[in-house]
């Protein structure tokens, strides 16, 4: 697509878990930038670096993203610097840089790597980026006090590092409601959920239609930093953890003391489990191996450590939650080495796991309406997107506040880039969009 005479809009969803572009021309729909890999071609570029020193020439880096960034994590994991998730540190003020093989990186850094190298692997695909793109945000960025003109500030250097001009932001969920109105033939008032990997988000809007053309009103909105990325933790906490010491004893002195449960909070993102291996508090987990009550258990944790298991425990972990949305039960099954860790597992024991997250998200749904000041009789229809919206329990959020047939699921992964990018040909994008704010 180099050289496109036709003005082209982009957008781009920057997601905790998955990367999606999407481009859109003056009218028709629009299309997905498709990323070619040895399996084929995907739109879903998963949002993950990996950092490699070879051994033969120890101070160069060799850097990865997506696919082949897994690729080079799996094939030597005690070598490579694994980084996911990124986007939770956003907006967080206490994260100023990370030091990955010698090198200092601050937010900005990791994501202008990570979207530079987005550019590369789409190639002609994506072709001559345009003057100015539309970025998705969330209503809520993660963290206890996020500062949101921090994230975007770090937003907008990496963006215009990736050779873009001018960068817009709307909220995801707008974004995906754009995408759900191609298919409206009558006015409509739409709340529409986005369940990313860090936030789920809530936006409400009017859709009207007005001498042909469909006329957008936005009416309220709201979020909170919890989703899918918080479900899996719940999972670890609750099957592996225990597995691995947590909850237990040790002996130290003659008195019997709690194991520390600072070593199990790591397990929240996978990839964070090499930084504790090489932490000073895996000096103490070998220590407790010969302390512990059960020392069989902190010998698998300090296995599931020194050996990178993260990645296969995360899959583990994917694999149970996608087939407790099937069915009311199956088997979890962690073997990795001499662990394996094999337990029945009821959907009604994840849901009441994740109760605590389900209660945010349910006062967030509320909190959209509110802002609206509309009552759920007052919502003609409702589209979930994301792929945490295949949870029953949090289907059954929207189910006990509308009838079954307002609810519309769909385009999981590809709802919110395509919106924005159809969102640039509103007259009038001041509406919908902002740019980024000034840090005080």
């Amino acid at each position: 697509m180099n050289g496109r005479s036709i003005p082209y809009s982009l957008g781009i969803d920057f997601g905790t878990t998955n990367t999606v572009l999407a481009l859109a021309e003056a009218d028709g729909p629009a299309r997905l930038v498709q990323f070619p890999t040895p399996e084929g071609e995907l739109f879903a570029f998963r949002s993950c670096l990996s950092f490699h020193a070879p051994a033969e020439a120890p101070s160069d880096r060799q850097v990865a993203a997506g696919p082949w960034a897994i690729e080079a994590y799996v094939e030597d994991p005690a070598e490579t610097r694994f980084i996911q998730s990124f986007k939770s540190f956003a907006a967080q003020e206490s994260f100023t840089e990370t030091q990955i093989l010698g090198r200092r990186y601050r937010f900005e850094d990791l994501l202008s790597t990570f979207l530079l190298k987005v550019r590369d692997y789409a190639g002609a695909e994506l072709g001559a980026l345009p003057e100015r793109v539309i970025v998705g945000r969330p209503v809520r960025f993660v963290g206890g006090s996020p500062n949101e003109a921090l994230a975007l500030s770090r937003y907008e250097t990496a963006f215009h590092r990736m050779g873009v001009k001018e960068v817009l932001y709307a909220y995801e969920p707008v974004g995906a409601a754009f995408f759900f109105a191609r298919e409206l033939d009558h006015d409509a008032t739409v709340l529409v959920g986005d369940f990313g990997g860090g936030t789920s988000d809530f936006s409400i809007i009017r859709f009207e239609r007005h001498a042909g053309e469909v006329r957008a009103i936005p009416l309220g909105r709201a979020g909170v930093g919890v989703a899918g990325d918080a479900f899996d933790y719940r999972i670890i906490d609750n099957l592996v953890s225990p597995e691995l010491g947590k909850g237990g004893d040790y002996v130290s002195f003659g008195k019997t003391l709690p194991i520390p449960y600072k070593y199990y909070a790591a397990f929240a993102r996978w990839d964070q489990l090499a930084m504790l291996r090489a932490s000073r508090d895996m000096r103490e987990i070998r220590a407790l191996a010969r302390e512990a009550v059960e020392p069989g258990k902190i010998a698998a944790l300090i296995e599931v450590l020194d050996e990178n298991y993260g990645y296969q425990l995360y899959r583990s972990v994917s694999r149970l939650k996608e087939s407790l949305s099937a069915s009311d039960g199956d088997v979890f099954r962690f073997e990795a080495g001499s662990i394996g860790i094999v337990k029945p597992v009821a959907r009604a024991d994840f849901e009441g796991w994740i109760a605590p997250e389900l209660a945010q998200i349910e006062a967030a749904v509320d909190a959209a309406l509110a802002d609206a000041d509309l009552t759920a009789e007052r919502i003609d229809r409702v589209f979930l997107t994301g792929g945490s919206s295949l949870v029953p329990a949090v289907r059954a959020i929207f189910h006990r506040r509308f009838p079954s047939d307002r609810i519309e699921t769909g385009a999981e992964l590809e709802s919110i880039a395509s919106g924005l990018a159809l969102m640039a040909r509103e007259r009038d994008l001041s509406r919908w969009t902002m740019g980024a704010p000034s840090l005080p």
